[in-house]
């Protein structure tokens, strides 16, 4: 048995299945862990979905910024239906309320205590450990799935596209704790060294203001004592080191898809992605 982590995927089905076949991954024997962003700006994001559903208990992904955006656009939240982002083969299509259900079923972050491994879209506050993680993460899944929480997923997507509140506190409530835990999950990459979160910003290391570090640069953060496996921060790149596994290599920008092995000596495949790629997220931005 053998557990691979590989980065964003966001449509883009054949460079995922080539680089399925390069690691030989059995789904009777292997385990996959994808960073999210499933879906938009490829071009097969229906197909993705479908293709990563039926690997069943093989895989566990964690939802990204793009995949709630499309959980936004399908609950008909108001500032979602300015954009959809090239969605509406996965909203029209038959299958469609059970690729929903599906995708909503997600978690938000993983962990792993044998691997001492946590699996998150984006990012982690510095206050937060693996197991804080994951409880913020249970609160927001609970609504989600409208199981014993206090807002509802149709509220929350309404008021879902904002930046505030930028700093964790445990006294947040309401819609700003869970927008602040989502936003930190799935959109974080810059961050001052007071613990406020820049969301907004998407460039390069060497190109970030200087009063910005990334996030898994802030000083005495309480992760550290697991492993984080991360995507969301293309410009990034790859980025592997003992605490840390940055992994979207930016396939649908042409790039690379990349996998790690996660059990043993990290062992690295990537695959080169198709134009096709490119070409369409180039198209719809």
């Amino acid at each position: 048995m053998a557990i691979y982590a590989i980065g964003d995927i966001q449509g883009c089905l054949r460079p995922f299945q080539n680089l399925l076949k390069q690691i030989n991954f059995d789904p009777a024997e292997d385990r996959l862990w994808l960073t999210g962003d499933l879906v938009n700006r490829g071009p097969d994001s229906l197909e993705t979905l479908r293709y990563v559903r039926d690997l069943g208990d093989s895989v566990i992904t964690v939802l990204g910024n793009h995949d709630l955006h499309l959980l936004a656009i399908s609950s008909q939240a108001q500032h979602a239906a300015r954009s959809n982002d090239g969605l509406n083969e996965i909203l029209q299509a038959e299958d469609s309320k059970d690729l929903l259900d599906w995708l909503r079923g997600r978690p938000l972050a993983h962990f792993d205590e044998g691997l001492n491994t946590l699996l998150v879209h984006a990012g982690v506050d510095p206050s937060w450990d693996s197991k804080s993680t994951l409880k913020y993460a249970k609160e927001v899944e609970a609504m989600l799935r409208s199981d014993s929480s206090d807002i509802s997923s149709e509220d929350f997507f309404t008021h879902m596209y904002d930046d505030q509140p930028d700093r964790w506190s445990d006294s947040l409530v309401g819609i700003a704790r869970t927008r602040f835990i989502v936003n930190c999950l799935t959109r974080a990459r810059m961050i001052t060294p007071d613990g406020h979160f820049e969301f907004s910003y998407k460039g390069t290391l060497e190109s970030a203001p200087p009063h910005l570090i990334p996030w898994f640069r802030a000083p005495s953060a309480q992760w550290q004592t697991s492993r984080i496996v991360f995507g969301h921060w293309s410009a990034l790149g790859l980025l592997l080191e003992p605490r840390l596994m940055a992994i979207d290599t930016g396939c649908v920008w042409g790039r690379q898809l990349t996998a790690v092995r996660l059990d043993g000596e990290p062992d690295l495949t990537q695959v080169r992605c198709s134009i096709d790629c490119e070409q369409e997220a180039s198209h719809e931005h």
